[in-house]
């Protein structure tokens, strides 16, 4: 599938794109560090939402352009249009969390690749994913306190489950960047690599997980997203209705007579 330019324009600002199973989602605003403006963020909910529909798809990698930022915040230069009265506050804000909702439900692996700055409303994104690798130059922060910002419940909640609340107080409180040993440490990513190193390592994460059971992915990934959910709130019942689609799978058949006969599976997701 070739590269969709799902943003018009003189550049444009989203791009998506398929290849070996597993779906691309690029933040393409180099020139403010892929700096999210509305329709960015309405964009990749549409691919996010495209994506999680298409069986042909494995998982999804979400990264940014260039080589300086996964995604450095708002795009402040939006501002004048996009956040300067409380009706255009209100569409923005739901415009981000309609982004956020398809990106944790999607049923599907999710990967931050970052290289570069991850701040703010990038850090957001990036901790939304279930996996984060990074380049050893990445940065990350959240200066809402820099530029007194109330930040909502939600966003320090899933933070807080990620690197616990004393590492969430020192990020939110200090308001600084943290470099990507310091987010090693923190738990906020998996992996630190060496930016030349960085598409290696992602490649051979995706290829994995698109080789394996679809449906035994789904699974776990299903069981992830109601833990993401006030307890009050949990519903397995999709996740045992997956659970027993396994059992009576063809992936399940093929699964044992690859094993049996010494060979690599090739699963078709059913």
């Amino acid at each position: 599938m070739a590269t969709q330019e799902i943003i018009a324009g003189e550049e444009s600002r989203l791009l998506s794109e398929v290849r070996d199973r597993i779906g691309w989602i690029t933040f393409n605003n180099p020139a403010r560090h892929n700096a999210m403006s509305k329709d960015m963020w309405d964009g990749a909910a549409a691919v996010l939402d495209q994506y999680a529909a298409d069986s042909a798809v494995r998982a999804i990698v979400l990264t940014g352009a260039g080589d300086r930022a996964f995604v450095a915040g708002a795009d402040i230069s939006k501002f004048e249009n996009e956040r300067s009265s409380a009706d255009a506050m209100i569409a923005y804000d739901r415009s981000v969390s309609n982004f956020h909702d398809s990106l944790n439900a999607v049923a599907k692996p999710t990967i931050a690749r970052v290289n570069g700055y991850c701040i703010g409303g990038g850090l957001a994104i990036a901790i939304g994913c279930d996996i984060r690798i990074c380049s050893d130059k990445s940065t990350f922060g959240v200066p809402a306190a820099k530029l007194g910002i109330g930040y909502k419940a939600k966003g320090i909640r899933e933070l807080e489950r990620l690197v616990g609340p004393a590492f969430t107080a020192e990020i939110f409180y200090t308001a600084r960047q943290f470099d990507a040993e310091e987010a090693r440490i923190m738990g906020l990513v998996n992996r630190v690599l060496p930016e030349t190193g960085l598409d290696t390592a992602v490649g051979d994460l995706i290829g994995r997980i698109a080789e394996n059971a679809p449906l035994s992915i789904k699974a776990v990934k299903e069981t992830l997203i109601e833990h993401g959910k006030p307890e009050a709130a949990w519903d397995f019942s999709a996740h045992y209705t997956t659970v027993k689609q396994c059992g009576t799978s063809t992936d399940y058949t093929e699964g044992r007579t690859a094993f049996m006969e010494k060979r690599k599976p090739n699963f078709a997701g059913r």
